[in-house]
């Protein structure tokens, strides 16, 4: 009786807040919306890549050295991408539950604050255990964050465009990867006021504990997460406010809510109710494959992501470059980032997201090969920027992806599982690549890389199902 009364209250009836918002049109108010959960993503961002880019300062500091003694030594470089990563496997596993229980809004503000907080502490320690203990904290607010931001976008948007603006965000969050490389140019090579320049590369980046107090105001809490917390008030009130925004931006009457999903109109049935955050759930009927299929490819990403990302300047170097034309390189490379996210805006929604993957992967598997092999700076150029548009680009795609394929009540805990092996991988990615790197050079590296992108079409290919144009409440069912 009691939800029947604030439904009737919305003049929708009994439409659920899902059907309310999947009607609505793209507008300036969503641009600006998903712009805001972005600013967090931007300085997750920077500070996923910062590694790449701070690297040759640690290495010549003498803090870490290029290659491992051995799994886990913690004075080569690897270990302070490990500590990172071991950090985000912890944020995204045992912590990723929170955001389904505390909500979207409140996870998003407090994990942008712990790791602003940790990086600037970081950025002042003197030995490499020190600096991975912070950068351990670190990477645990960010992986809480990564997943929450994803969520949230997929929440709050209308399903028709949930893709495109999923890659705008990308595309804004991705210009903090030329930024981070301009700082790292600029400051890496040299000591300002008695500080090492790869040190106030980290402090900018920990000014995201400033930024989230302007952003937070213009947050609305997801209603779908509301609503899975049978708060149909607040859920629908939110809505109210989303309508009149589109409505007064428009000039135009709302469409009625189309019918909802049989999931989404049972969503407040009793059997429904007992399956709400259920652990289990994931690995049942329809989410199997897709939970067999994400961690696949969140295992193997890392590869071509972050094993290339994260190592261009140690890999340019140990081809014979200098420190400073290994950064110039790096910099030209990283300014590509954003085209990778301009294309999976403009494809999102024309190209079936699957094979958007798909294709990603294999552009990494073979530009990263021919990468590998260059001697020339034309090809090197050219190779490290096909790479990274298309590791940008499959960014852009698969943060959408994973989190249209589980519902509401389970979103946030089953995208942190699978996309835990994402950090899994990136603790041992980097000793594996320095491994390579130093028994059999850089081809090997990338012939690394290479077959764990052939990991990504099989398993794309064969277990990932179709999602463009689909009501999140349909691909639950």
């Amino acid at each position: 009786m009691y939800m029947d009364k604030e439904l009737a209250t919305s003049g929708y009836g009994n439409a659920s807040v899902s059907a309310r918002l999947d009607r609505l049109p793209p507008t300036r108010y969503f641009r600006g919306l998903v712009a805001l959960i972005a600013v967090g993503g931007w300085f997750e961002f920077y500070e996923l890549f910062m590694a790449a880019y701070v690297s040759l300062g640690l290495i010549h500091s003498g803090l870490y050295r290029a290659t491992t003694a051995g799994l886990f030594d913690i004075n080569g470089f690897a270990s302070f991408l490990g500590s990172f990563f071991a950090g985000m496997f912890v944020g995204t596993v045992a912590l990723g539950g929170i955001t389904d229980r505390y909500g979207r809004r409140a996870v998003f503000t407090a994990a942008m604050v712990i790791y602003s907080i940790a990086t600037f502490v970081a950025a002042f320690q003197t030995s490499p255990e020190a600096l991975d203990v912070w950068r351990f904290v670190a990477g645990a607010g960010i992986g809480v964050q990564l997943l929450t931001v994803d969520t949230y976008i997929s929440e709050l948007t209308p399903y028709k465009t949930r893709g495109r603006y999923m890659a705008f965000s990308i595309l804004v969050i991705l210009t903090s990867v030329p930024v981070v490389a301009v700082l790292a140019y600029g400051l890496v090579p040299r000591t300002v006021f008695g500080l090492e320049g790869w040190r106030w590369v980290m402090i900018i980046g920990s000014a995201g504990a400033i930024a989230i107090w302007f952003v937070r105001r213009g947050l609305p809490e997801s209603p779908r997460w509301l609503e899975s917390k049978g708060r149909h008030g607040e859920a629908h009130a939110i809505v109210d406010a989303i309508e009149a925004r589109v409505v007064a931006e428009t000039g135009q009457p709302l469409a009625p809510p189309q019918a909802d999903a049989p999931a989404a109109a049972n969503a407040h049935a009793p059997a429904a109710r007992k399956e709400q955050g259920s652990w289990s759930e994931m690995w049942k009927g329809r989410y199997l494959p897709r939970t067999v299929m994400l961690s696949f490819f969140n295992f193997c990403q890392t590869f071509g992501v972050y094993g290339f990302g994260s190592w261009v300047p140690v890999l340019l170097y140990s081809k014979g470059i200098t420190i400073t034309h290994s950064l110039l390189y790096t910099m030209v490379i990283a300014f590509a980032t954003p085209l990778g996210a301009i294309g999976a805006m403009t494809c999102a929604e024309r190209i079936e997201r699957k094979w958007q993957l798909v294709g990603c992967a294999l552009v990494v598997a073979v530009a990263g090969v021919l990468f590998g092999l260059a001697r020339d700076t034309a090809t090197i150029l050219i190779c490290g920027s096909a790479v990274t548009i298309a590791n940008n680009w499959l960014i852009g795609i698969f943060h959408t992806y994973q989190a249209e394929l589980y519902p509401t009540r389970i979103r946030a805990r089953a995208v942190g599982f699978v996309f835990s092996w994402s950090r899994v991988s990136s603790i041992f990615v980097g000793f594996w690549v320095a491994a390579l790197l130093k028994h059999s050079g850089v081809t090997a590296v990338f012939v690394l890389i290479s077959s764990a992108m052939l990991v990504i079409v099989v398993m794309v290919s064969v277990l990932g199902p179709k999602t463009n144009g689909v009501r999140l409440e349909e691909l639950s069912q």
